[in-house]
């Protein structure tokens, strides 16, 4: 298997930001890679955004660990329609941070475009 590609995630400037530059709001969305599979780097308050661009159904699944209590809890084969969005998270690091501080993701065709949005600050 090829390396994981790793998402670019993108931080939202927040409701008193200037919004004057272009495409400073613009989210950074990238093709599934499906032959390596994709990662991003675990702040411990990450969303993940997906959109199925295709005609028909397709799958994510990303990867739990187990938790300080044991428990895990993968998302598998998520199934995404044709032409939709679906928003996972917010992802903590306890429970989904692999050994290399990463989280794993994986698509079932090029056409799901990946998304990561960091939140700032906690709940």
């Amino acid at each position: 298997m090829a390396d994981r590609v790793t998402l670019v995630k993108t931080t939202p400037l927040g409701a008193y930001a200037s919004y004057a530059t272009i495409n400073s709001a613009d989210m950074v969305m990238a093709a599934a890679d499906v032959s390596g599979y994709n990662q991003f780097v675990a702040s411990g308050n990450d969303l993940v955004v997906a959109f199925n661009s295709d005609s028909g159904a397709q799958t994510l699944t990303i990867n739990s660990v187990a938790d300080p209590y044991g428990r895990t809890g993968n998302i598998t084969t998520y199934s995404i329609g044709a032409g939709e969005y679906a928003i996972f998270g917010p992802f903590r690091q306890d429970g989904w941070m692999q050994t290399d501080g990463k989280i794993y993701l994986a698509a079932s065709s090029a056409l799901v475009k990946l998304g990561v949005i960091t939140l700032p600050g906690t709940y």
